[in-house]
C-alpha cells in the first residue's frame, strides 16, 4: 500500500515511516521545512517539503504521491503555540481533505484528541459529542467530508520524545514546581502505543477511536507520581483554578474490539521510573 503521512517529521509521524515501512508499505512524508526531508528520507520513506496552508502546491503533492491512505498527523507545537496548532487543525485539515478529494484519494486516517468532548461523569465513547466550535470539532467535521475516514482520539502521548520525557516541557515544569495537583482529569497513551494502533488502523473500519490506555488519572493522582519519578518537588493536591473544567477521561474499548491491545496499559507502569527509563 501507499501511504502519504503529513507531518512527516513530528514526534509520531516520525516514529510512523519506519513502522509502516517495516509492515511493507510504500511512504512518502511530508515536512513544513526543507531541512526535514533527509531527516524522512533517512528513515527510508521519499521526503516532501510543502506547506499545508500552500493549497495549489498541497494539492500538487498529493496528486504526484497519489496514496492509497492519507495519514494526517499535522501539528504545529513546536514554539507551544496552541492557537497556530488549532489553526492548523481548521485549515490545514480543510486544505488537506480539499486536495484529496481533488484527486481523487478516497480514504484518511488522522489524529485528534480524546479530550475533547463534553463533559460527563463516565469515560467518554467515541459517540458522545464534542465540544462545540472548537479547533478538533471543526477539523474532525473536515475529515468526514473524505469518502472514508478514519479518527484516532489519542491521548496525552508520553515517553521519548515526548512532553512528558525527562527532558521535555512538561517534565520541566513538575522541576520548576508549575504544575498543579488539581482534580482534573485526563488520559494518557505512551507513544509506541500510539504509533502501534495507528499503523494498525489501515485495518480497522472507518470512525473515530479513542487510543487511550486504561486507566484515565486526575492530575492530583498523576503529578505526584511524575514529579516522584523525576526527583522534583511533590505538589500537594489543590482544588481546580476558576472556571477550569474538570476534564473526561476516555474507553478504549472501541479499539480493543478491533484488536489493539497497549503494551502500557497503565501510565503508572513508567511515570514513576521517568529518569530510569527515559
Amino acid at each position: 500500500m501507499k501511504i502519504l503521512i503529513t507531518g512527516g517529521s513530528g514526534v509520531i509521524g516520525s516514529r510512523l515511516l519506519r513502522a509502516f515501512i517495516s509492515e511493507g508499505h510504500e511512504v512518502v512524508a511530508t515536512t513544513r521545512h526543507q531541512d526535514n526531508v533527509q531527516f524522512i528520507e533517512d528513515r527510508g520513506a521519499r521526503g516532501v517539503a510543502v506547506d499545508a496552508y500552500d493549497a495549489p502546491h498541497l494539492t500538487a503533492v498529493v496528486r504526484e504521491a497519489a496514496p492509497d491512505v492519507i495519514v494526517h498527523q499535522l501539528t504545529d507545537l513546536s514554539d507551544f503555540d496552541l492557537e497556530a496548532n488549532a489553526r492548523l487543525r481548521r485549515a490545514g485539515t480543510a486544505n488537506l481533505v480539499l486536495a484529496a478529494r481533488a484527486v481523487g484519494v478516497e480514504r484518511i486516517i488522522a489524529q485528534s484528541i480524546s479530550w475533547a468532548y463534553e463533559p460527563g461523569d463516565t469515560p467518554a465513547v467515541e459517540n458522545d459529542p464534542l465540544v462545540a466550535d472548537t479547533a478538533i470539532a471543526v477539523m474532525e467535521n473536515h475529515l468526514r467530508k473524505m469518502p472514508r475516514a478514519t479518527v484516532l482520539r489519542y491521548g496525552r502521548f508520553y515517553g521519548p520524545g515526548t512532553w512528558y520525557a525527562a527532558d521535555g516541557r512538561i517534565a520541566n515544569a513538575a522541576a520548576a514546581g508549575l504544575l498543579l495537583a488539581t482534580p482534573a482529569i485526563a488520559s494518557f497513551i505512551h507513544i509506541d502505543d500510539a504509533v502501534a494502533a495507528t499503523v494498525q488502523s489501515v485495518d480497522w473500519p472507518d470512525g473515530a477511536y479513542n487510543i487511550v490506555d486504561d486507566e484515565p488519572a486526575s492530575a492530583a493522582t498523576w503529578v505526584p507520581e511524575f514529579a516522584r519519578g523525576l526527583g522534583a518537588p511533590v505538589p500537594r493536591p489543590v482544588p481546580l483554578p476558576a472556571g477550569e473544567p474538570l476534564g473526561r477521561g476516555a474507553s478504549n474499548e472501541k479499539a480493543r474490539q478491533v484488536g489493539w491491545v497497549p503494551k502500557h496499559p497503565t501510565w503508572r507502569d513508567d511515570f514513576p521510573n521517568t529518569v530510569e527509563l527515559w
